[in-house]
């Protein structure tokens, strides 16, 4: 593991692979069978099980355990104690790890500080959740997604700001920042380069 910085009171079993430029700090724990891309920062305490694919450039904040059968897309933001489930109807007397559920983020997408993703669930391209939301349906690509359970209360850019509503009409919205157009179709986010 070239280029990759470990924290003394870290601990990454044999056979992890992590990623060039990746930074793994305090406490934190990686399993053997976990997957960590190029320039991913892991803080403290972190804890990244044995079936888990994590893509380039996310960041973990504090305190976030990735259970099995988790998957980051490139560019996921983990927000500090936000939580993962792989298992739906936990019993402490009842073993399921026959039944975990897979998650899927998809890359760019933003997960709170506090927030719960339910396992089964697919959080879609550049989606955001708010602090302390619980997931426990897909997510649309783009979608703000706030409250307990979460619903969808806006949109949000690929830049991470809150796209002015109603996204409607011959121009929909341009991001000043990046110059990607949006739009709505249907019920869904379109986006197109501005010329």
């Amino acid at each position: 593991m070239a280029n990759v910085s470990i924290h003394p009171t870290a601990v990454v079993d044999d056979g992890a692979q992590i990623g060039e430029g990746s930074r793994v700090w305090h406490f934190a724990h990686v399993c053997s069978g976990a997957r960590i891309g190029r320039d991913v920062s892991l803080g403290q305490n972190v804890f990244v099980g044995n079936k888990v694919i994590i893509g380039d450039k996310c960041k973990i904040q504090n305190n976030v355990s990735v259970y099995d059968n988790v998957t980051l897309e490139e560019g996921v933001f983990c927000g500090p104690s936000m939580v993962f489930t792989n298992v739906y109807n936990p019993r402490s007397l009842i073993e399921r790890k026959n039944e975990y559920r897979n998650t899927l983020v998809k890359r760019g997408a933003t997960l709170g500080a506090n927030c719960t993703i339910v396992c089964g669930t697919t959080i879609g391209e550049f989606a955001f959740v708010g602090a302390g939301a619980v997931i426990n349906k897909d997510v649309k690509p783009y979608a703000l997604m706030v409250g307990v359970p979460a619903r969808q209360v806006g949109w949000m850019s690929e830049y991470g700001e809150q796209i002015p509503l109603p996204v409607k009409g011959q121009g929909g919205y341009s991001c000043p920042h990046t110059g990607v157009r949006y739009a709505l179709d249907g019920d869904n986010l379109t986006t197109s380069e501005t010329q």
